[in-house]
């Protein structure tokens, strides 16, 4: 649901007005309210040693200062008819915006600020790689106002990390990473950030949410607290009142640019591993399974026989990567990978690029109804290679032919003339879906056909023409089906699933 900060304003007034008659109580009911207030455990009132955690732990936080330099945009002047009136007046305007009347334009740099934190006393920082990217010179000013030329040791786009060094002539803090697997929901925790150079500012709130997904990359697994993070403070860390790091703070949702509550962290868990990669490598080496997924809808775990839903379903398989000779094929449910148990689709990238590379590993998988294990050697993902979902968006050029209908669908063989008009692999084979009703039941909205698909199978059953897939729409009717799986290819070879509905 999107934000609201109407409704906020409102909600905060109910309170407001709640609490209001307080001023208005006897003498004797307010001290006995007073009293109450002041009995309540430390836990309801916030901890107490907030203050000493900061204290500990702020001299390891730093402001990043960045800059980068580059070419003035050239401005043109707007394309006006020859002899227009205006043609004199835009032209004295950009010749002012240059600096008089020549086309010569000074560089210029933009200067940008984060925060980031010390991990090795060597001086070695860690920050966000969005506060870094495409800068010339990047400088970290600690506590003190002590300020440090950085080098780069790597930085990872998809986890939004980075790896920085400095050399002090003096000894400086440093903190270490805490294990965010063991944070709960509503346990406190402490923001530190260094936005402006000016010392560092400390918030506190509560993991509001582990595990969340908020379409910025394929690793998403944030912790989301309600401790306030504001412009500048991305980089910095999140710590446990034991004064560990269990997250790097990186982006919030707000519609004005400051804090409403809504902030975003990297796992410490999920942080560790990409540092060390960027610390021993300077690049990440993540683990490859070489399939490309989906979700397993309500509708797609009925129609397997998958109580409850789980998992992520095979909507294809590389031919050059590690899941093919271990004989994973599209259709099958990844239930487990190397003992972790995959609940939803965007658990099993997570999992499989924290997974050491050239490891063997067992990959349990549901097929057909039943559990199978594979053993798998992990590979490396390689930075030109995609993750991982189907995607079911297809466009394909208009075509009408003298077809078969089912369901819905306009059907036809795939003749050579149909290959050519829908650009079509010849590895390609199945029934090609020349037109879809409107008014077609897709049990997955998300996942309609388009003209240009060819149905490749139906419930694991291969089909070859429009009579063969009547025939198997009809025995699954006969069996008492509601819905079918339809596995589907588009015309370069990209499989996906779709959950047609029968009735």
């Amino acid at each position: 649901m999107p934000f609201d900060p109407l409704k906020l304003h409102r909600f905060s007034a109910r309170l407001f007005d709640r609490t209001l008659p307080i001023r208005f109580m006897p003498a004797a009911a307010l001290a006995a309210a007073l009293a109450l207030t002041a009995a309540q455990p430390a836990a309801a009132r916030g901890p107490e040693n907030i203050a000493d955690v900061a204290e500990q732990v702020i001299d390891a936080v730093v402001n990043i200062s960045t800059s980068q330099k580059i070419d003035p945009r050239v401005t043109e002047l707007p394309d006006l008819p020859p002899g227009s009136p205006m043609e004199e007046f835009f032209d004295q305007f950009f010749k002012n915006r240059r600096g008089g009347g020549g086309n010569e334009q000074t560089p210029r740099r933009i200067n940008s600020l984060g925060s980031g934190f010390i991990i090795d006393a060597s001086g070695l920082v860690v920050t966000n790689n969005h506060v870094i990217a495409d800068a010339d010179e990047i400088n970290v000013i600690l506590n003190d106002g002590t300020k440090l030329k950085a080098t780069l040791v790597g930085k990872d786009n998809k986890s939004d990390l980075a790896l920085l060094r400095v050399h002090a002539d003096k000894p400086i803090k440093a903190v270490k990473f805490g294990d965010s697997g063991k944070l709960r929901l509503g346990e406190w925790v402490i923001a530190i950030g260094n936005p402006f150079s000016l010392g560092g500012s400390v918030t506190a709130g509560i993991v509001s949410a582990r595990n969340r997904d908020i379409n910025s990359g394929p690793y998403d697994n944030y912790i989301q607290t309600d401790a306030a993070i504001n412009r500048g403070n991305s980089g910095g860390p999140l710590f446990n009142l034991n004064g560990e790091v269990v997250g790097i703070n990186t982006a919030i949702i707000s519609p004005s640019g400051g804090s409403i509550g809504i902030g975003f962290a990297v796992p410490s868990n999920s942080a560790v591993a990409v540092i060390d990669q960027l610390r021993q490598f300077g690049e990440t080496r993540r683990g490859w399974l070489g399939v490309r997924i989906q979700q397993v809808t309500d509708d797609i775990a009925e129609s397997l026989n998958i109580t409850p839903p789980r998992g992520a379903l095979v909507a294809g398989v590389d031919d050059k990567g590690p899941a093919k000779p271990a004989g994973i094929e599209p259709g099958d449910v990844v239930v487990s990978f190397d003992g972790h148990d995959i609940k939803e689709m965007h658990d099993l990238p997570r999992v499989v690029a924290d997974t050491p590379v050239g490891k063997v590993v067992d990959v349990v998988v549901i097929r057909k109804g039943k559990q199978e294990t594979h053993k798998v050697t992990v590979g490396r993902l390689q930075d030109t290679e995609k993750v991982t979902e189907a995607s079911a968006k297809q466009e394909a050029p208009p075509g009408k032919s003298v077809v078969q209908k089912t369901l819905g669908l306009e059907l036809s063989e795939l003749s050579d003339d149909q290959r050519r008009k829908f650009k079509i692999k010849s590895a390609v084979n199945g029934v090609l879906v020349t037109g879809v009703d409107p008014s077609v039941a897709m049990a997955d909205p998300d996942k309609r056909l388009a003209p240009g698909d060819v149905i490749v199978e139906v419930q694991y059953q291969a089909v070859a023409s429009p009579a063969d897939m009547q025939k198997r729409v009809d025995q699954l009717k006969g069996q008492g089906k509601k819905i079918a799986v339809l596995l589907v290819s588009n015309g370069s070879g990209d499989t996906r699933f779709v959950a047609l509905n029968l009735q």
